[in-house]
Parts: structure tokens; sequence; C-alpha cells
């Protein structure tokens, strides 16, 4: 087992009286997408800030260990394996996509010849060889985001931390983004993710944690996290009345019926194992449906239901206690 590539046990930060992370615990394996959830001003944006020793956490903030370096005092080695990317670019509109390139180079501290390489390389890889020389200001949206973790990777980081890499990009952009980071993780780097974009960590994270007034509310993949929220069902529809009726009959686990529309509407979890129990009933009773459609909860629901939100009507949703799904 290898020690994992951002490990945080106890994490806690405050400003003055407000408390904006209450002891979250973290461990993001290498070579992993890890994303962090929550509303605006849960304190996503803090944790990267700390995760990746741009602000420090303060005394009795628990342990915190990066890259195998425990911070405060292996802060230093630790920023020599990270990356970062904000969700505001640092691009330098004035100067060229190059010249970009070349300066974060010498931060780096490359030779002048090391450093057009690794400019050049990066440059392909992103596809930005043809606006290479132009300046940086007359870049698309996507383009300048893409550049931007392109200077990023220049140092060659094993862990990079993008916080809401996507936002305000279009969904061309935002699709193409997904291919880089996925690409990244190809080669071995582990990427600490926070989006706004629930679909995003859908489709990318190997693991979520949904964050929520300081505290990790949750945490799993996707589709674990999918199943702690009630509303799975699987929909049944037929357009012969009788089969209906026989139907009806013979699922007494169905939750609700429409006569009408001839549908019948079954609890199940998503799961291969509860829809074939549903089709063996079917079959044992010589019935046939004309459709039949697995409803399953979203990263919509669990967001909502974790965060106890529900969007316009001011009601409450009770959320769980801090889970973490194995």
């Amino acid at each position: 087992m290898t020690n994992p590539a951002i490990l945080a046990n106890g994490l806690r930060k405050s400003y003055g009286d407000k408390v904006v992370l209450d002891g979250i615990d973290l461990s993001v394996p290498e070579g992993t997408i890890f994303s962090l959830l929550g509303p605006n001003g849960a304190g996503k944006t803090t944790a990267v800030k700390i995760l990746s020793t741009l602000v420090p956490a303060g005394p009795g903030s628990g342990t915190i260990r990066i890259a195998g370096h425990e911070l405060p005092a292996g802060a230093q080695a630790a920023r020599a394996a990270i990356g970062v990317t904000g969700q505001f670019s640092a691009v330098d509109g004035l100067i060229t996509g190059e010249e970009n390139m070349l300066l974060m180079a010498d931060l780096h501290h490359l030779s002048k010849s090391e450093g057009r390489r690794v400019a050049a390389e990066l440059l392909a890889r992103f596809d930005l060889v043809e606006a290479a020389k132009k300046p940086a200001s007359t870049y698309s949206g996507g383009m300048k985001r893409r550049l931007d973790i392109a200077m990023t990777l220049v140092g060659g980081p094993r862990i990079i931390f993008l916080d809401e890499p996507t936002t305000g990009l279009d969904p061309r952009s935002r699709h193409t983004m997904w291919g880089i980071i996925r690409e990244l993780v190809t080669d071995g780097v582990t990427v600490f993710l926070t989006t706004q974009y629930l679909e995003e960590a859908d489709q990318l994270a190997d693991r979520i944690a949904v964050l929520h007034d300081g505290k990790i509310a949750a945490e799993g993949t996707a589709e674990q996290l999918k199943r702690l929220v009630p509303g799975g069902h699987i929909r049944l529809r037929f357009t012969d009345p009788a089969a209906y009726r026989d139907a009806a009959g013979s699922l007494a686990q169905a939750a609700a019926h429409d006569e009408e529309a001839l549908t019948l509407q079954l609890p199940s979890d998503g799961s291969q194992r509860d829809l074939r129990a549903v089709l063996d009933q079917l079959d044992a009773a010589g019935i046939e449906a004309d459709e039949l459609t697995v409803h399953t909860p979203d990263l919509d629901d669990v967001f909502f239901a974790l965060t106890e939100t529900t969007a316009g009507s001011g009601a409450t949703v009770p959320a769980p206690s801090k889970e973490t799904v194995r």
C-alpha cells in the first residue's frame, strides 16, 4: 500500500469567530481524481489553499500530509510536488502564450534550453502551437484555461489542485478540459478537483466528498453517494390494460399506480439484482411489459439532500450524519 498523495486528519480553519473547516478528514490515493463538492461558502477554496500550502492552517489544525511531507514543516518540499490552477486564470494577457510558458519555466529555474523544450511539448500537448506567438489576451476562455493548466505542468507536479477549473467555459470547452484531466491521471498525476458542476464530478471523480457547514457530510464514489438518497425506482409501462392489471396484482411492491397511463412504479436501488428480481416476477406470472425504465437519484439529488436545501422553496431535506461509503 502506498501512502496517500493527500492526507488530512481533523483539518480545521477559522477566521475569527467563523469556523470554515470543522475537523474534516480526507485521504486521496495517488493517481486518482478526488472531487470536493459543496455550496458557495462551504470552504472548498479554503481547503484547497491549505492543502496546496498557499495558506497555513494554523495551530490545532490537525494532521496534513502532502506527497509524504507533513505540513507546515515540510511545506517547501511539498510545493515541489504540487501545482495549483484556480477558477481565475493566472495567465498574463499582455504577453504571448509561449512567453507565459517560458516565464513559468524561469520560475522553476529550468535552463533556457530545457525551458523551451518543456514549453514546446506542453503547447503541443494542449493544442496551442498555432496560438503560441499571439498575446494571451486574444485567447478564448477555453484556450486560456488550457494554457493555465499547461503552465501548472511546467514543473512536473505529481499532485494538481484544480479549483473550479471549468467555471465560465462553454460545454465544448468543458468537455475538452475533462479529456485533459483524464489524461493527467493516466500519466499518474493525482487531481484534487473542486467544481460547481455536479455532472463534472460524476464524470471525472473516483471519489467525491460533499462539504457542508465546514464538515464532510458524505464521501464515496458517485454511485455510492446516489444510493444514500431515496427515490430510485423501476417504471413499467403497458399498452394492454389486462397486462397492466395482472402486473399490478402480481407486483405487491408497486408503490405507484397510474391506470390512465398504464404504468407501475416500484422502489429500486437500480442494482442489477433488483432489476432481475422484478423481471423474474413478471416471467413467473407470464406478463410482458412494453417498456421498462430504471430511474436512480443523480448527484443533484444527493447535493440538495446533504446540504439541506431545496432550490427556491426554502424547504429542508433531512441530511444524514457524516457517512463514508467504502
